[in-house]
């Protein structure tokens, strides 16, 4: 006993340093992306890195809810080296797993980021407060914005539409919206029903998780030719009340004068940006309780203005013929229209029959369409009766119930066939063999003289070559798909490592047949092609890539900021180019100079 009580101590001391330096070799720390400056109501990027792991920890968001925290995505950035060092190898490895989120400041000056909790396999991490310094963006008439609603009074569950225009001169650079409203708990957010096909989706910020469809017009305003920027979207209250709706910025980089560039792909001077910054006036909303007298009956929520109509083709049927009914319903926010439950409908259930299964109902002129086919179950039928619409009549302040016009029918009787009118009664029998109808439909063949042997045997088969192909090509076809797959086989390591490898090579691909694209296209193809390159050859998602990001990840890369700064400035001149014509000129010149631009990036890579 006691010289087991001898160990006990040592051992235990050892379990207690090996837990100390597992539990050190996870660190987790707070960064924050100061590459650009920060203005008040923009979004800037929030990093949690954790050191010593490379799985995604669970972040306590409630210290940074005044920031809005929007989450930005998460990335392993873990790396592994070898070293040979006297014939011994030797492999390292370093995990880490960065966690990013968008956050946004409403006041200028110093402000502190609090520390916040992070749970790491089951363990809590603190990480460390981060101080900010946010500018006040500058002002000009050249800029402004508003925000409308199409009324100010409504009803819970009435949509009111508000409408959003921002009015820019043609030489806008980089541009955010940071709406307010968007978070509120008292409505929820739809698009509008019907949609301008010229209309593009955007992302408004990084912070506003609801993207718009936003037109774009040349107008003139105030007195001088401008770029109009205008989105709409349905706002749905959710309680009533008066409702403040804030007042809504838009932040963007105007040019003020040009400097030189050092730049080697680009012209010798180039436009300098600053931020400024508009806002829109806040507004209030009045909402309206939803009575409590009695609710008719089928009313499921529709608060608005709505009409319902109904056809038939054809009109003149025998009972059981098939009855197409169109059903249309218009004049309010048509994405809540439920299916009209015809089963509902007395007269209809009792004279008709209602299949189970709906067609998927269509958006047409102003209407939502549902389509249903119905058949008469007797011929006493006049008539397909009218169809009820419950809703709640926001300009009466009451309870309605539309109803569609009856549809008059004539329905005539069907004789109903019998077996025996099927088969017929009389036949003269001929021989054993065959049989002559005289009338109807009868068997020709009776008895065990209709059945034929055809029996088969696989040795008999087997003998014959015709059979021999037949059975061989397919066990021939499956040995050579199994050795393909065999043979061209590989991990999803390897797909992706091959996908890299091809990254350039799609991209310059690509921009040598760009120059056949139209001149207001090639500011989006080019965008595409920029970040579908840093996308592949840096295993991001390409869709989600912005400017700062391009310039991040090829500044990992390849150790060249100049490099990464010239292909920063073009994606985001490029995007910026969508909705402004903003001065850079995507001519073949240019697309050769990123041709180059992605060709260095591509070398300077593989180095490292």
């Amino acid at each position: 006993m006691k010289k087991f009580c001898k160990y006990i101590l040592p051992v235990s001391a050892l379990v207690v340093l090996l837990a100390t330096i597992a539990t050190a070799q996870i660190r987790v720390v707070a960064q924050v992306d100061t590459a650009q400056d920060i203005y008040v109501g923009e979004s800037f990027t929030y990093n949690i890195i954790i050191d010593g792991e490379n799985k995604p920890g669970h972040v306590d968001l409630a210290p940074l809810a005044q920031f809005s925290p929007q989450s930005a995505g998460n990335r392993d950035v873990s790396q592994t080296s070898i070293s040979i060092i006297n014939g011994k190898t030797t492999r390292n490895v370093t995990k880490r797993f960065v966690m990013s989120y968008m956050l946004t400041a409403d006041r200028a000056g110093e402000i502190l980021v609090p520390a916040t909790e992070v749970a790491v396999e089951g363990k809590i991490y603190k990480t460390n407060p981060v101080r900010v310094n946010i500018l006040e963006p500058g002002t000009t008439d050249r800029l402004d914005f508003e925000l409308k609603l199409s009324q100010k009074r409504c009803y819970v569950g009435q949509p009111i539409t508000m409408t959003a225009n921002f009015f820019c001169p043609a030489d806008i650079g980089d541009f955010q919206f940071n709406i307010p409203v968007f978070k509120s708990e008292h409505f929820y957010f739809e698009d509008l029903d019907f949609i301008d096909p010229q209309a593009k989706q955007f992302r408004l910020s990084p912070a506003i998780s609801e993207p718009a469809y936003v037109t774009q017009n040349r107008v003139v305003h105030k007195g001088t030719e401008s770029v109009l920027l205008s989105f709409s979207k349905l706002l749905i209250p959710t309680k009533p009340g008066n409702v403040r709706i804030d007042a809504a910025t838009v932040s963007a980089e105007l040019p003020v004068g040009r400097v030189r560039s050092r730049d080697f792909f680009f012209n010798r001077f180039r436009t300098q940006y600053k931020r400024f910054m508009v806002s829109s006036q806040p507004l209030e909303l009045d909402v309206l309780p939803l009575p409590a007298q009695p609710k008719p009956a089928g009313f499921y929520g529709l608060v608005g203005r709505y009409k319902i109509s109904a056809s038939a083709q054809p009109t003149k049927v025998n009972v059981g013929d098939p009855i197409t009914l169109t059903i249309k319903i218009g004049g309010g926010y048509l994405k809540s229209v439920k299916w009209p439950r015809l089963e509902d409908v007395g007269q209809l259930a009792a004279n008709f029959k209602i299949p189970s299964q709906q067609a998927s109902p269509v958006l047409e002129d102003g209407y939502k369409v549902f389509t249903q086919t119905i058949r008469a179950n007797n011929d006493k039928v006049t008539e397909i009766p009218p169809i009820p619409l419950a809703f709640f009549d926001a300009d009466k302040g009451e309870y309605v119930v539309a109803k569609s016009e009856p549809i008059k029918l004539a329905v005539a009787p069907t004789k109903v066939l019998t077996a025996a009118d099927l088969e017929g009664s009389e036949f003269t029998p001929v021989n054993n063999a065959v049989e002559a109808i005289r009338k109807g439909l009868s068997a020709n063949y009776e008895g065990p003289d209709a059945v034929k042997d055809y029996g088969f045997s696989p040795l008999a088969a087997a003998a014959r070559p015709g059979y021999l192909v037949i059975l061989a090509v397919p066990f021939a076809v499956l040995v050579a798909s199994f050795l393909i797959r065999t043979i061209t086989q590989t991990s999803p390591e390897q797909i992706e490592l091959r996908r890299r490898r091809r990254a350039a090579g799609a991209a310059l691909g690509k921009l040598k047949t760009m120059s056949s694209a139209g001149t207001e296209q090639r500011y989006e193809l080019l965008a595409e092609v920029m970040k579908q390159y840093v996308g592949q050859r840096f295993g991001r998602t390409a869709g989600s890539l912005t400017g700062q990001d391009c310039l991040q990840l090829i500044t990992d890369a390849t150790d060249d900021g100049a490099a990464a700064a010239s292909y920063k400035e073009t994606v985001e001149a490029c995007e910026a180019g969508r909705y402004a014509a903003v001065q850079v000129n995507i001519d073949a010149e240019q697309i050769k100079r990123v041709a180059a631009l992605i060709k260095t990036i591509e070398a300077k890579a593989r180095k490292r």
